[in-house]
């Protein structure tokens, strides 16, 4: 399940926030400010605060009833007890938030947390905090909202008030996830729900907490005790006799069942809800519910139904004006369109949705949406957006991959800051130690002559020790040096070289001259260096179908299997998600094409068993010689990579499971190396490189010279060489 459908489902952001973000803001939604919330600050609520704690219920289903309500409440407010006031507010912010007026809503917060601070009231002002940070969130400043959940929680600290503290303790533990610290979101989350369980005069606030329980659980694919956790909030959630708030726990079981690879069950709660919602007059979650369903029939390709209800979800988000719900409905709308054969339409929709999650910095979403659109405008036969949809995909996974890697960098960095400042205090104690000691030999030598001998001789035996204790640790620190080095050398899943050391490695053959840069390769020797650059075909459905786990075992039999199909001296390096690399530093010009169909045959020949089914993959790859020398010049090993793959582009654009290769170049005076990056298939056309194709099967090699479909130049049979 990718981070968009997670959103869908509702398990990070509750059914009426769906832009990444905390789940602490939609948590906190949900659980937020409950009648035990506040009644401690009044003995006996006025019958104004009854009436106010009526209209909340009503808030969170159609907001724009009850803002009326409140609204006509707001007169009689007036001179009521700070409860009553700050608990009106409050319900003005969130009916506000949840009808589109961010900027009313906006308001009413910080004049709630005013109203708190002029009381000097921490309760009032962590609850001012709370709902202003559910607004920040739903204007998308994210980071904002973060900050505001962890200050409620420092505000609210010492407050006696079990309630408030249980939604604060959900809120932040959301957040947490939202920042990808899953252990301590779920001590934040186990801690709100056993304060939960002792609030017995608001069960809401029990539903609440789990609610988030299960989504963090699923997020963790810990799906037993997810289970768990929603069977208990579905039996708290019926004692409630509250059509919305089932509604809401169907959604949260639906993000459950898709995550954990039960569709029919995901399908019939996702019904289940939109029945609830309708008569409810939800509008805002019949949004979500209808682009969860329309996501749920694309998945079985029936194109008309997906886009039946992308299009009722777009009505209704237009309605709520709900801008990330709308996103996602157009998104689901356009690839509904493109399999339906209705490009122009579907490419228009699919950008305006795309749109969006630009303006949200929303990347990885934006980055599964480009890989779908590539893969909708290769099915409707537009090769030209494909390759263009990719290439915007790979732009993007390369910043993404480039951010993790600074982060890696800042905390291992961090890391040897914190052990070397724990080193320096232990040799400052050491070193206070001795000079203790040789404080107290000297006393000792003014006072008893005739014990120097013996405090030398336990001087010696502490030295002694000393440095065996120092040695010791230089030795655990060696140790513990390696281990890191290993990790940030090999790829955890499947045990191959990770992207980091290939581009350390280039660096450093480089610049101290290996045989990266044999001469032999620039001028036509028959020994030449080679990449190779593969991708998994369809691996996504595979993920869909079979889940993650299905996917893990398909990416390790792949690495497997290119261990055997290639040399111990050949580097195979796990190039990020489903994509390998490998260089080979040495092997015989004519051999080039005989790795790549070795490559093709030895994965598509493999099986995988996996929960009594058999699995099995096609690759396509693209590779050339290295170093690629045009005009005689070698290339830089990063243009290298990135013409191969181009060239894997150009095998997945024509049909998969195959190979390109790029053998050189020609008239290269009549062109630049730009021109030829900007469109590979073009300067092929137009004489300027020199391609060649192997197919992974005879069959398809056969069916392709009938139909002329890809007239490159065919790969030379085998030669007799040394085993590769």
């Amino acid at each position: 399940m990718d981070n968009r459908e997670r959103q869908l489902a509702g398990i990070r952001n509750g059914w009426w926030l769906v832009r990444a973000g905390p789940r602490a803001l939609a948590a906190a939604v949900t659980l937020a400010l409950t009648p035990a919330a506040v009644l401690a600050a009044d003995a006996v609520p006025s019958s104004l605060y009854a009436r106010i704690l009526e209209v909340r219920e009503q808030s969170r289903f159609v907001p724009d009833k009850a803002l009326t309500q409140l609204l006509k409440l707001q007169a009689e407010a007036v001179d009521a007890p700070p409860a009553t006031q700050a608990e009106l507010l409050t319900q003005l912010t969130m009916a506000n938030m949840r009808a589109g007026h961010s900027d009313a809503a906006l308001a009413a917060a910080d004049q709630l947390i005013a109203y708190g601070q002029s009381l000097r009231d921490n309760a009032i002002i962590a609850k001012g905090q709370m709902v202003k940070s559910f607004v920040l969130f739903d204007r998308a400043d994210v980071k904002a909202a973060h900050q505001l959940s962890f200050d409620a929680e420092k505000t609210a600290a010492n407050s006696s008030n079990l309630a408030l503290r249980s939604q604060i303790a959900v809120a932040v533990g959301d957040t947490y996830a939202a920042q990808g610290n899953f252990p301590a979101a779920l001590v934040k989350l186990q801690n709100g729900v056993d304060m939960a369980r002792q609030v017995n005069d608001d069960p809401v606030i029990l539903v609440g907490a789990l609610n988030e329980l299960v989504g963090l659980y699923t997020q963790m694919k810990d799906y037993d005790k997810a289970s768990a956790a929603l069977e208990e909030l579905l039996t708290e959630t019926e004692k409630l006799r509250s059509p919305g708030r089932m509604a809401a726990a169907k959604i949260t079981e639906y993000g459950l069942a898709i995550d954990s690879g039960q569709p029919k069950r995901a399908l019939r709660a996702l019904l289940q809800s939109l029945d609830l919602e309708r008569k409810l007059g939800a509008e805002r979650m019949m949004g979500v519910t209808l682009v969860n369903l329309s996501d749920s029939y694309l998945k079985e390709h029936d194109y008309p139904r997906a886009a039946q209800y992308a299009t009722e979800s777009l009505r209704s988000t237009q309605l709520t004006n709900d801008k990330s719900v709308e996103a996602t409905a157009r998104v689901n709308l356009g690839q509904a369109y493109l399999g339906m054969g209705r490009v122009a339409e579907g490419k228009k929709q699919y950008e305006a949705g795309m749109a969006r999650y630009e303006q949200e910095n929303n990347k990885p979403d934006l980055q599964s949406a480009l890989r779908e659109y590539g893969e909708a405008l290769e099915r409707s036969g537009d090769l030209g957006g494909a390759v263009s949809a990719y290439h915007r995909e790979r732009k993007l996974s390369n910043e993404l991959f480039e951010k993790q890697r600074r982060q890696a960098v800042l905390e291992l960095q961090e890391k040897y800051e914190t052990e070397k400042k724990q080193r320096q205090i232990q040799l400052l104690s050491q070193e206070n130690q001795v000079k203790g000691a040789e404080i107290d030999n000297r006393r000792l030598q003014q006072r008893v002559w005739w014990l120097l001998a013996l405090v030398f001789a336990l001087a010696s035996v502490v030295v002694g020790l000393l440095y065996r204790k120092v040695r010791h640790a230089n030795a655990q620190l060696e140790v513990k040096n390696l281990e890191l080095k290993a990790q940030s050398t090999l790829d955890p899943l499947t045990s191959l070289y990770n992207r980091r050391h290939f581009q350390d490695f280039m660096r450093d053959s480089l610049h101290a001259g290996l045989p990266v840069l044999d001469k032999r390769t620039l001028h036509g020797d028959d020994i030449v260096g080679a990449l190779f650059l593969l991708d998994v075909d369809h691996f996504k459905h595979i993920n869909d179908r079979h889940g993650h786990a299905a996917g893990d075992a398909v990416l390790r039999m792949i690495a497997e299997n290119l261990r055997v199909v290639l040399r111990e001296t050949d580097m195979i390096v796990r190039w990020g998600g489903e994509e390998f690399l490998a260089f080979l530093p040495a092997l015989p010009r004519h051999g080039v094409d005989e790795v790549a169909r070795r490559i093709l045959a030895g994965i598509s020949s493999q099986v995988i068993r996996y929960q009594d089914q058999e699995l099995s993959v096609n690759v396509s790859v693209g590779f050339s010689p290295f170093p690629l020398a045009p005009a005689g010049a070698p290339l830089p090993w990063e243009r290298a990579v990135n013409l191969v793959d181009m060239a894997l582009y150009l095998a997945k654009a024509h049909g998969r499971n195959r190979a390109y290769g790029l053998r050189g170049f020609h008239n290269f005076q009549h062109t630049s190396m730009e021109q030829i990056e900007q469109d590979l298939e073009g300067a092929w056309r137009a004489g300027f490189v020199d391609l060649s194709v192997v197919f992974g099967s005879e069959q398809e090699q056969r069916l392709a010279e009938l139909n002329n479909v890809v007239p490159l130049k065919r790969a030379p049979e085998p030669a007799k060489t040394t085993p590769h």
